[in-house]
């Protein structure tokens, strides 16, 4: 006779647990939402994914998220200025939007603790798979959010700012974004805080026919965090979607991106940086369904490693049987700047297409000391050497924004993060 026993809860898991059950009355839902919130939990109780999960392989979560802190209804985080000036701003603060937020012709924006009450937000908390570990602990306890509606023909002028800030405790977002046929936006999604927290946020972005949208998520939290993102995307006929993630912040940080091609022409850029230092574990996780015929992506990932710090960048791309024509690239290129520090690559292609143009690569290297030994022969002491040569190695993913002010605001990021950890 075979018994299978359920293994023991670590501490975490019996934290969040007992959360659920003790803030259950507080969070805003009609039937369909608090149906979907049971089978959340109901995921979590199973346990948090291990290294004997694929997708999960490189951050084993239950071993590492080993407590969270409670819900700190005293915790007052407090809004911070936007990246671009002039930006239309929409702030979470340690979870709670705001009751009045800025007019912006075009734009409709609703609370999403509304659309959790009256359930229409219910379909999109929906799993993204059976170990969609981030899904279900942010459908069990989202309680707020903005959903972003822009509507046809809109080019917006300045960029939307989303800014979901913490100061401690447990805060759980999301932030849906639909942008309308032939609309242009851009969109800074800023996370970051200041005390010891577990954060989760999933955004949602669906682009209509001939959309562009360029989204960037800025990840600063501080080293006493804990930070579970996910962005997924529906990129529709001749839309064009690109996506850049800096990290730059958490102790221990996982950010999925899960995107799909759903019309002929789409396109989907994603370039990331990641500045890892500490003892800190960073995972970057993408899949990119292509899905349709004459769909292109390229995808450009550079990680700068160092202190104990490790991080991982798993990337796949499916090819869908009817997506002939399809076009994807993918690199990953680490920079180590410690014997102590780590990064582990995965690209992965899937495909099952006869007529594509794919490949993938990823390299790992450290500072050349020829380069470092021409500089220093030149006046510049080594600290500052290093530095300019780590600049130069994200810069190109930085410059191909192609927007001087979100270029400017960036690589001022990368100078203040070098200047404490390099």
């Amino acid at each position: 006779m075979n018994m299978h026993t359920q293994p023991q809860r670590t501490p975490a898991e019996t934290a969040l647990i007992d959360a659920f059950g003790e803030r259950l009355s507080l969070l805003p839902g009609d039937g369909a939402v608090m149906l979907k919130r049971d089978d959340a939990i109901e995921a979590v109780k199973h346990g948090l994914p291990t290294r004997r999960i694929e997708s999960w392989h490189y951050t084993d979560l239950r071993r590492l998220l080993s407590a969270v802190p409670d819900f700190d209804p005293a915790a007052a985080a407090k809004a911070i200025a936007p990246i671009v000036e002039g930006s239309t701003v929409l702030t979470l603060l340690n979870g709670v939007s705001s009751a009045k937020g800025p007019v912006v012709d075009g734009v409709s924006v609703q609370r999403l603790s509304e659309k959790l009450t009256d359930g229409s937000i219910a379909p999109g908390l929906d799993p993204y798979g059976s170990d969609d570990a981030i899904g279900a602990l942010n459908t069990a306890f989202v309680a707020d959010g903005y959903f972003v509606d822009i509507a046809d023909g809109i080019e917006l002028e300045k960029p939307i700012e989303l800014q979901n800030l913490q100061a401690g405790g447990q805060t759980h977002v999301r932030l849906p974004v639909r942008v309308g046929t032939g609309a242009k936006a851009v969109i800074v999604e800023r996370q970051a805080g200041d005390g010891a927290a577990l954060t989760s946020s999933v955004s949602q972005l669906v682009l209509g026919e001939g959309a562009e949208v360029t989204w960037l998520i800025v990840q600063e939290q501080p080293d006493t965090a804990t930070h579970l993102a996910q962005f997924k995307a529906h990129i529709g006929k001749d839309a064009k979607l690109t996506l850049f993630v800096m990290n730059a912040g958490g102790r221990l940080v996982r950010q999925e991106v899960m995107v799909k091609t759903t019309g002929e022409g789409a396109d989907f850029k994603l370039r990331g940086i990641n500045l890892l230092a500490g003892d800190t574990h960073t995972d970057v996780t993408m899949v990119l369904d292509h899905a349709v015929p004459h769909t292109t992506s390229t995808e450009v990932i550079r990680n700068v490693v160092t202190g104990k710090a490790r991080g991982v960048f798993q990337g796949r791309i499916n090819v869908h049987q009817y997506a002939q024509k399809t076009n994807a690239k993918m690199a990953c290129n680490t920079l180590l700047l410690s014997d102590d520090g780590e990064f582990s690559t995965k690209p992965e292609l899937e495909i099952f297409a006869d007529d594509v143009v794919c490949g993938h690569g990823a390299t790992v290297t450290e500072i050349d000391h020829d380069h470092l030994f021409y500089l220093m022969a030149r006046g510049v002491d080594e600290k500052s050497a290093r530095g300019l040569l780590v600049k130069a190695f994200v810069a190109e993913v930085i410059e191909e924004l192609d927007d001087e002010a979100i270029v400017e605001a960036l690589e001022a990021r990368l100078d203040e993060w070098f200047v404490t950890h390099g």
